[in-house]
């Protein structure tokens, strides 16, 4: 065994001990199928939102860390829930009278409200398609359209059929006296509205293979299990996928927690071990909410990629699956520094700290070195009091700063100025607010701008901050209220960045010229 290998089979990163369970299920032997196989669920009644790209790139994570740890071969399947009936129609898509009218047909049926696709299934299939290959993800999609009706899931659908009875037992306490009535594991496809009906199993014939319903009109009808004829109620249909493809592991959200649990019951009735699971706290919006993607409250896939690059969401998702975050779009600043400084500190870490490191799990071994020289956070202060309506005027600041740095050597820093202009349009130049300085303030500020005027030093972050420093330590007590002060009254900001660092970025003569302006009443 390697020293990585033995390293990482004791590495308290979650990517490993969730991967060493995976392992566990092998111990005595390799799987007969030849592969370990794990599995995410997309819902595609619902335009693709960036919960679901998290469950693929934490999924990957723990993917990556089992091939590190076991030479057992590996396979992700992303598997889309497209034959569920359309429910409800969502609220942020066009054309909803055509939807309405489309309501409990199988999603691959109902017609594409943006005109663009065969069906409301195959568009939001393909948005999720494009979205993961952009990220260059690893995986196999997987149609349950396609699955049924090629009859992938033939052979444990008629094992679910002879096992109807168990199902059922399983199922029926979880339910309201009304509904228990009714229920059936099987979902019909009517052959007469092509919708997924909700309806009791009336007769079973286990050797034909087939169950009898009856239809809205009355009309008795008996139909095969296989061949896409029917497909199963969700819970016992996520258990039939786990035991028909053997999955090892898929992790959901902790809305689902009970749903495994059943589903982990009807999979062994159905005679199968279910896969390893990991229950993931739900991310909420910026009031707190359950990020829906019916109602579109949070932040999309898109839109985080408007305004920063994709290693810096994969970072977000790493962050402690099992801990609730607020995901909106002030996070974003957070995360492409905080990603930036665990790629510079990779550098210098032993193997264990890499292997605890976020930006192994989003690169594996091959992690590049940061490029970026200023921090996101300073580059937003810079564009809003640059007020900078392209990258190149943030361009000549940087370089004045670090001369050596280019478009062209530093990509990372070419991207986040670009991202930085955009983020200060349509974000902090709407909302900025400047206040006018107190007469404490007043003084301090006029001292600054005395000290700055007169200074000769070094135009470096460590030697500004001190001269900052210095200024409000004689004035202010806690110093916090100076630093308060300084952002809201020169940068129009609740908070920013070291006041050193932004002075040596956008220079003393220019923040000489802010505080001017701030105390001629120019900004507030």
């Amino acid at each position: 065994m390697s020293e990585l290998r033995e390293t990482a089979m004791t590495s308290k990163a979650w990517p490993f001990e969730e991967a060493r369970r995976v392992l566990k299920r092998y111990q005595k032997a390799p799987p007969e199928k030849g592969y370990v196989l794990f599995e995410t669920g997309y819902g595609p009644s619902g335009l693709p939102h960036i919960g679901t790209f998290g469950e693929v790139a934490r999924t990957t994570m723990v993917r990556r860390a089992f091939e590190l740890i076991s030479d057992i071969p590996t396979r992700l399947i992303c598997f889309s829930d497209d034959m569920d009936g359309l429910r409800k129609v969502p609220g942020n898509v066009p054309n909803q009278q055509q939807m309405t009218e489309d309501l409990h047909l199988p999603l691959t049926r109902v017609r594409d409200p943006f005109g663009t696709h065969d069906s409301f299934g195959a568009h939001n299939n393909a948005r999720l398609n494009a979205f993961l290959d952009s990220f260059g993800f690893e995986y196999e999609f997987a149609s349950s359209t396609d699955y049924y009706q090629r009859g992938v899931f033939d052979e444990m659908l008629l094992v679910a059929l002879e096992r109807f009875d168990k199902i059922q037992e399983i199922m029926l306490p979880t339910l309201g006296p009304d509904r228990r009535e009714t229920y059936s594991c099987f979902l019909p496809v009517s052959p007469k509205s092509g919708h997924v009906l909700q309806v009791p199993t009336l007769e079973r014939n286990v050797a034909r293979g087939t169950i009898v319903y009856e239809e809205p009109d009355g009309e008795r009808v008996e139909v095969p299990v296989t061949g896409g004829n029917v497909k199963m109620q969700w819970k016992p249909d996520w258990a039939m996928r786990w035991a028909a493809l053997e999955v090892d592991y898929e992790m959901s959200g902790k809305d689902l927690i009970d749903s495994v649990t059943q589903s982990s019951k009807i999979c062994r009735a159905l005679g199968k071990r279910p896969p390893e699971s990991l229950s993931y706290e739900l991310f909420n919006d910026e009031q707190g909410q359950k990020i829906s993607k019916s109602k579109g409250n949070g932040l999309s896939m898109e839109e985080w990629l408007r305004y920063a690059a994709p290693k810096s969401l994969q970072y977000f998702m790493y962050l402690k699956p099992k801990t609730a975050k607020r995901l909106y779009f002030d996070v974003i600043p957070k995360a492409v520094d905080e990603y930036h400084q665990q790629l510079r500190a990779y550098r210098g870490q032993d193997e264990k700290a890499r292997l605890n490191n976020p930006v192994f799990h989003i690169h594996g071994e091959d992690v590049p070195a940061s490029n970026m020289v200023v921090p996101f956070a300073m580059l937003l202060n810079l564009a809003s009091v640059s007020a900078a309506e392209d990258k190149d005027r943030l361009w000549g600041f940087i370089q004045r700063y670090a001369p050596d740095a280019t478009p062209e050597t530093n990509p990372d820093m070419d991207h986040a100025a670009e991202f930085a202009v955009r983020y200060y349009n349509d974000f902090v130049k709407p909302s900025r607010k400047f206040r006018a300085a107190t007469d404490q303030e007043r003084e301090a500020l006029e001292a600054l701008r005395a000290e700055l005027a007169a200074y000769d030093g070094p135009v470096e972050d460590e030697a500004l901050q001190s001269v900052v420093y210095a200024v409000g330590r004689d004035r202010f007590d806690p110093l916090r209220g100076w630093f308060t002060a300084l952002y809201e009254v020169l940068l129009g900001a609740s908070q920013g960045p070291r006041f050193g660092g932004f002075i040596a970025l956008y220079g003393v003569a220019e923040t000489v010229t802010l505080i001017d302006a701030a105390l001629a009443g120019e900004l507030a």
